[in-house]
């Protein structure tokens, strides 16, 4: 495939600004377009690296505004999608259903709609075109504690609104392929860690509360086993499935790489300790087990020997090394973590694109 102009949505978030830059470096060629709405968990200090490119281009909109999405399909000729835009966090999604319908579900059919009316309008239409959405492992539900694994034909069971969100917007994408003939692709991933995750998430507030030695609270007793993925090696995959993967197909992606939450916030522990200097178990302490979260599924795991099989693709870090690594960059980027903590990037983004 030649695609020479391609948008990435979400790619001021966690897992897009990894794939934005790995685009934007590796292909001079293209033109990234990174659309971000710049909500709480987009930051564009995450691509500070990049941001003066010749090849890439900001565009904070919302993916919901049909309208603006298929104007700038058309001003940009755009020949490709990665979707990765989404309500991603399962507590806020109990909370807040609504958003996560409105983001997860509409945000993404908007966007396939605007890509179906302006693909079918040139004289190629479809081909040399394709929309890549990623998803998440969450839509296949819960497994035992009996070593199986989420394959690409595992029966979809969301058990939470974020997951059935994404449920909903997997269908959608699928739909589209089936009714209309566009070129579609979708992933399911485990859980990603790594530099620039919003701090809601385990590791990076796990990291954060242990340098500041604040509690470290672990829902029920720690017990949820999850799949754990470094989030470079997410973006590999994505560039290789982007560019190699078969139209129409599903691919999981995962670490086989699982791990309890107790077992990583221990990890957490000793890894910060040692690199800050401090004695072995000296926050053992800050662990505090807090009534489970509702709908707490208890165990994920991916069978990614598919996109292995098919693609070549494996991860290149073992956890310990890519807990190194991570652990690594938050200490020693804590001015980051600061501005994010204290919501400081998002009044100057605010202001910055106010009324554009």
């Amino acid at each position: 495939m030649n695609h020479k102009a391609i948008i990435i949505t979400g790619g001021a978030g966690f897992i897009g600004s990894h794939v934005v830059r790995l685009f934007v470096n590796k292909y001079p060629e293209y033109k990234i377009i990174n659309v971000d709405k710049l909500t709480y968990a987009g930051n564009l200090a995450n691509l500070k690296d990049i941001e003066q490119k010749p090849n890439y281009r900001f565009v904070k909109a919302d993916i919901c505004d049909f309208e603006a999405m298929l104007s700038l399909m058309q001003e940009e000729k755009v020949d490709g999608i990665i979707h990765l835009a989404a309500e991603s966090h399962v507590d806020r999604s109990i909370k807040d259903p609504f958003t996560f319908a409105r983001t997860n579900v509409m945000g993404t059919l908007s966007l396939l709609q605007a890509a179906k009316i302006y693909w079918e309008s040139l004289p190629e239409k479809y081909e040399g075109k394709r929309f890549y959405h990623i998803s998440t492992d969450e839509v296949y539900g819960a497994l035992k504690m009996d070593g199986s694994l989420f394959t690409e034909e595992t029966k979809y069971q969301p058990h939470s609104p974020y997951s059935a969100a994404k449920a909903s917007s997997d269908h959608f994408v699928r739909a589209f392929h089936d009714t209309y003939g566009m070129p579609t692709i979708v992933t399911n991933c485990s859980n990603n860690y790594g530099p620039y995750q919003f701090p809601e998430k385990l590791i990076p507030l796990f990291i954060n509360n242990i340098r500041h030695r604040k509690p470290l609270p672990v829902y029920g007793k720690g017990e949820n086993v999850r799949d754990w993925l470094f989030v470079e090696d997410h973006a590999r995959a994505i560039d290789i499935i982007f560019h190699k993967g078969k139209t129409a197909e599903t691919y999981n992606i995962g670490g086989f790489n699982e791990w309890k939450n107790i077992d990583i916030v221990k990890l957490l522990i000793s890894t910060v300790d040692r690199l800050l200097g401090r004695p072995e178990g000296a926050d053992d302490d800050l662990i505090t087990y807090v009534t489970d979260r509702a709908g707490h599924d208890l165990r994920y795991a991916i069978d990614s020997r598919k996109l292995q099989r098919e693609l070549g693709w494996e991860p290149s870090l073992q956890f310990e090394e890519g807990i190194e690594k991570t652990v690594r960059w938050y200490l020693d980027n804590q001015d980051w973590m600061d501005n994010v903590t204290s919501g400081d990037y998002q009044r100057y983004y605010d202001d910055m694109y106010k009324g554009r």
